[in-house]
């Protein structure tokens, strides 16, 4: 009687697989054998094994189910080459080399099952051993083998003999292997038989197969389809996207987009997040996988090098303070282990990652998500279920090295921590800005003026500007100012200029201070270039304000002004003579300047850019300019009477000689005469 463990047929590819060997087999299900008589069901066979190779295991393999084959066919989109791939299948063996997650055993489905209207296809384990493998003598019309562990042990000899025995059987079988650089080229010359790269179909014909097969009408598709901006489409279908994703937007589309009337960003925003929470969730027990999601979160868009060597730098980190603190590395390697290492290509796959060639500057090559807003995603999940990583992180940020664009991908990064936490994660950031890192600083700069403009973390950026606006270290004191930068803030003009006037008002009498100073001089003059007419108003009335003051604020405010003076001209034009507060803080903070001996020189060169100006064809700039002698003539200050003499000894052709010749003529006739007595 056959054991319950085994149906007939599963028992004759069991003895078929045996190895060829002429000694006697006796299979004996609930049987007893001894060197007398066997009892039971009884079985033997005469088989001969290779003399070398693997050990024989078990024939995991199974229908494909209906279920699926269903949809393979149903929404398929033939890749490029496909039919270049189904004639070569005639041969009876084809190996197809592709990327995970690009499609290519749909492809490999649909070559199998073409021509059929109900096609039997098996999937035989990859780690099945072709070499001792056997297709069914009848039933079958193809078989699936996915990615088995190492295709180059297979020999040309090996796939003869499956040819033979596939053709009798009247099957074909398609080999998918995971592709590597000069696989196919080695598999080609070692076997025998057609290799071929799966190329993967077009993102938006796989989008638009899916919405074909789907229930709403066509009416319905077509009218939410039309609301999409180009921005909104290019982020639902960004180029490169895998067919996998493209069909998850598809079918987002139609639950959430068509059916339940949600807009294209809300659909995004959806994908995004199952996106992030699945990447996250595949990555949390693999530091290393978790270093590289954070890179590309931080550095995407970058060249691959910045990406990977981040990433290192993150994973020497971890394990470094691992060793100090076995309980926090969480890395689940014994120490001294080495970590297994992974494919580049496989990191991206299993990160929802695309490697973009030639997309960088200077040609490089890029690495980063599909989908930006998966990056939120991340942060959000990183935050709440990985705590202990957030001030290991901030380390890990202040190294980010000098370049600007590094830095401000870290700041923003830190940033992005401090909106998911609610403002917490900046409790970490004193300490990053005084890490040792030279850019440390300029990173907690960013961090602050970026989570400034958010509203869970205006609340405790605005404190600690305000906190750090006061403290002696340089270190904390420059962040501050790079902080008020206008495109780094998320604060108004107002609040930027009361924390530059604080650091003003709280000198160290450090060397240090002096680069604070000289940032904050470009802040204000960045304020006033970038703002809006009240932004520049609000910046002229305060540095008028300062240049009461004999200290920090009121040379500040000199140094500062001849600057903002030479920017946009015609702004000032416009704006002098008919705004009256404009005119008086003009008069007032160019005098302030012409006063000072550091900043005279400057004053007086921005004059003569004025008196350029005014010599053009704008008559509005002549008028400004005869506005402003005017009320400087008016107001008497000496800086401005050093400025009319050097002009009057200067050559005829300097730049309004004759305007300041008639206004030290009216100045002359406003003096008094001289006291004879």
């Amino acid at each position: 009687m056959t054991s319950d463990f085994f149906r007939a047929d599963d028992l004759g590819a069991f003895v078929a697989a045996l190895p060829e060997r002429p000694d006697m087999l006796v299979l004996a299900p609930q049987g007893t054998v001894n060197t007398g008589s066997v009892h039971g069901d009884q079985r033997m066979s005469l088989s001969a094994p290779a003399d070398d190779g693997p050990a024989s295991g078990p024939m995991r393999q199974g229908p494909v189910r209906a279920t699926r084959l269903t949809t393979a066919r149903r929404c398929f989109v033939a890749p490029p080459g496909f039919d270049k791939t189904l004639a070569a299948l005639d041969s009876g063996i084809v190996v197809l080399i592709g990327e995970p997650g690009t499609g290519r055993e749909t492809h490999a489905l649909n070559l199998l099952a073409h021509g059929r209207q109900e096609p039997v296809i098996v999937q035989v384990d990859g780690a099945v051993n072709l070499l001792r493998w056997t297709p069914r003598p009848r039933g079958v019309h193809g078989y699936l083998v996915v990615e088995p562990p190492d295709p180059t042990e297979l020999r040309a000899w090996d796939l003869s003999r499956l040819e033979t025995t596939l053709s009798e059987a009247g099957a074909r079988l398609v080999i998918v292997a995971a592709y590597a650089p000069g696989l196919a080229a080695a598999l080609e010359d070692r076997l025998g038989v057609p290799v071929l790269r799966h190329i993967p179909p077009d993102p938006g014909k796989v989008f638009a197969a899916h919405l074909v097969h789907s229930r709403p009408t066509p009416e319905a598709r077509d009218e939410w389809l039309g609301t999409l901006t180009p921005g909104e489409y290019a982020a639902l279908l960004p180029d490169g996207l895998p067919p996998r994703q493209a069909a998850q937007s598809a079918e987002a589309v139609l639950r959430l987009g068509v059916a339940g009337g949600s807009s294209g960003d809300e659909v995004v925003r959806v994908l995004a997040e199952a996106e992030g929470q699945g990447i996250v969730a595949r990555a949390h027990a693999d530091p290393a996988l978790l270093a590289h999601l954070v890179s590309i979160c931080v550095y995407g868009g970058l060249p691959r090098g910045v990406v990977a060597e981040r990433a290192a730098e993150l994973v020497r980190l971890t394990e470094a303070i691992g060793q100090q603190d076995p309980a926090t590395s969480g890395s689940g390697h014994e120490p001294g282990e080495v970590a297994p290492q992974r494919a580049w290509t496989e990191t991206l796959r299993l990160l929802g990652a695309h490697h973009l060639q030639g997309r960088g500057q200077a040609g490089t090559d890029t690495v980063a998500f599909y989908r930006p807003g998966v990056t939120d995603t991340v942060w959000e999940v990183l935050c709440r279920e990985h705590g202990p990583l957030i001030p290991l992180l901030h380390t890990w940020l202040a190294s980010t090295g000098n370049e600007a664009e590094l830095v401000e991908r870290a700041g923003r990064a830190a940033a992005s921590m401090a909106v998911a936490t609610g403002g917490r994660s900046l409790d970490c950031l004193r300490d990053m800005a005084l890490a040792p890192s030279p850019a440390a600083s300029e990173v907690a700069a960013w961090c602050l003026g970026v989570a400034a403009g958010y509203e869970a973390s205006v609340r405790s950026a605005s404190d600690l500007l305000e906190q750090w606006s006061t403290e002696t270290e340089p270190a904390l004191r420059n962040a501050v100012a790079h902080a008020c930068v206008p495109h780094r803030s998320g604060f108004p003009a107002g609040q930027a200029l009361d924390l530059t006037h604080r650091l003003m008002e709280t000198p160290t009498g450090e060397p240090e201070d002096i680069a604070v100073l000289i940032d904050v001089r470009a802040v204000l003059v960045e304020h006033f270039a970038v703002g809006d007419l009240g932004a520049r108003a609000a910046v002229l009335a305060r540095m008028r304000d300062w240049m009461e003051s004999d200290g920090i604020p009121g040379l500040l405010t000199a140094l500062a002004f001849p600057d903002i003076a030479s920017t946009d001209l015609a702004w000032w034009g416009e704006r002098i003579p008919g705004d009256t507060v404009v005119t008086d803080c003009a008069v007032e903070l160019t005098g302030h300047a012409l006063n000072e001996s550091s900043t005279y020189g400057a004053m007086r060169d921005t004059l003569l850019a004025w008196c350029c100006g005014a010599d053009g064809t704008e008559r509005s700039n002549s008028r400004a300019l005869e506005a402003l002698l005017a009320g400087l003539v008016t107001a008497r200050q000496p800086g401005f009477l050093r400025w009319l003499l050097s002009a009057e000894r200067g050559p005829d052709t300097l730049p309004g000689k004759s305007l300041a010749t008639e206004a030290l003529t009216e100045w002359r006739r406003n003096t008094p005469a001289p006291n004879a007595d």
